[in-house]
């Protein structure tokens, strides 16, 4: 049961949630504008992490740790693929909501299909790249 304290933030916040008028198209354009800053972070983020990956390489010689790092650089370049296809995507939609914001006609089940999709794709995306991160940090901090 929630206490009072809790009950009273929550019907605050309806009401001023009633109050915000938001467009689907807004919505649309401001989660796809997000999606680029993410993507852009995650490509300097995973550069870092090959950076580090070759500062330990240089380092370290032991047979298993190269095939390890072998593992992590394959996984890496892999997410710059990942991440430029993703960019490739979310251009093409940023687009696509743009004619549909200036009023030309759009299919607008299907850019509601590639916006769900893309959702998606971002979401599995973040989720791999987080255990991916977690992993090599836990490796690493086992080489101290």
């Amino acid at each position: 049961m929630k206490s009072g304290i809790d009950l009273f933030k929550y019907f605050a916040t309806l009401k001023v949630m009633s109050r915000i008028r938001i467009s689907g198209t807004e919505h649309f354009l401001h989660e796809n504008q997000t999606w680029g800053r993410a993507l852009d972070f995650y490509l300097q983020e995973n550069s870092y992490l090959k950076t580090r990956l070759a500062q330990v390489v240089d380092n370290i010689t032991d047979k298993e740790f190269i095939t390890l790092a072998e593992h992590f650089q394959n996984s890496f370049i892999h997410n710059d693929e990942c991440i430029k296809d993703l960019q490739k995507d979310v251009s093409a939609l940023y687009k696509l909501i743009k004619i549909w914001i200036a009023g030309t006609a759009v299919d607008e089940k299907k850019l509601l299909n590639q916006q769900n999709k893309l959702r998606n794709e971002m979401g599995y995306f973040e989720k791999d790249f987080a255990l991916l991160k977690n992993k090599f940090n836990q490796y690493m901090m086992s080489l101290l």
